[in-house]
């Protein structure tokens, strides 16, 4: 068995990556290009995506994953491996990373203005990312705020987009050019694809931001744009519900997401059309924050 061992240079953080299966190789090539690169760094996490043994190897090939030789999860189609290794990497920053306080949320910016997006699965959160990120905004993450204790500003941990089902298609009509991992299929989000964005994101990926809004979308069909302000105890309280670490940061992790409520305008979003909800935030929201 040989491994391809390699370097995914993800600033903040960095990562060793062993892999005997070639179609997670491609596709961190296909989506990191040269992030993931035989250039030694100082790893954060040791990862490995490794193939099943033994019989089952044959019969129906698997992919495990470990971090650190913990497995913490279940080995899935081999397939499947490459949305296990970014599975992986959540897993690792969410449980480990004592640094920010972490919101599971995507960050993104236009001219020096960072808005959160907070929501749960089903909310339409990454086609919304996807869409802005192709349209003049800087993707900071898709699924990680990064905060610096005590502040509003954001530190970037870009990753490609996750899109699930019929979000998958509607990516690729929307934008052609772009680039997207193979179809990871019957997974327990149902299939799944990950889209690199633009260029702009890669080249300012250590370039932090100041968060000036705090938007919980949610997506429903044929529904006009709904917008309702949230005072900053709603705000608070919806945010700390999606801060990864927030009991384990303690006072620290408290302080830093009132402070987040308290300078931010808040708002739960109720769209249809992805480009009437880019138009509010540019219309609306951002031309009244100051960077």
């Amino acid at each position: 068995m040989t491994f391809d061992v390699r370097y995914l240079h993800l600033a903040p953080f960095c990562f060793e990556i062993r892999t005997d299966i070639n179609k997670v190789a491609t596709n961190l090539q296909q989506i990191y290009g040269d992030l993931f690169s035989t250039t030694p760094g100082i790893p954060d996490y040791y990862l490995t995506l490794r193939s099943g043994s033994g019989l089952r190897k044959y019969l129906r090939p698997q992919a495990r994953f470990l971090a650190d030789q913990q497995e913490p999860f279940k080995p899935i189609d081999i397939n499947n491996g490459f949305a296990l290794l970014e599975w992986g990497m959540n897993w690792c920053i969410a449980t480990s990373e004592m640094r920010f306080v972490i919101v599971h949320a995507a960050v993104l910016a236009k001219d020096g203005k960072a808005v959160l997006f907070p929501a749960p699965p089903g909310s339409g959160k990454s086609t919304l990312t996807a869409w802005l990120a192709f349209n003049g905004w800087r993707l900071l993450s898709d699924e990680m705020a990064l905060v610096i204790p005590g502040t509003n500003q954001v530190i970037p941990f870009v990753r490609p987009i996750c899109l699930k089902n019929q979000s998958i298609d509607l990516a690729r009509n929307w934008f052609p050019q772009a680039r997207f991992s193979t179809v990871a299929k019957n997974t327990h989000k149902g299939d799944v694809v990950h889209l690199s964005p633009p260029a702009q994101s890669w080249q300012q990926n250590t370039e932090p931001a100041k968060v000036v809004a705090i938007v919980f979308p949610k997506y429903q069909k044929a529904q006009p744009l709904e917008v309702t302000a949230l005072n900053q105890a709603q705000a608070f309280m919806a945010l700390a519900e999606n801060a990864f670490n927030f009991s384990l940061a303690g006072s620290e992790g408290f302080h830093t997401i009132v402070q987040l409520v308290e300078n931010c305008q808040n708002y739960e979003v109720t769209y249809a059309d992805v480009a009437e909800l880019a138009e509010f935030l540019e219309q609306d929201v951002l031309p009244y924050a100051h960077p």
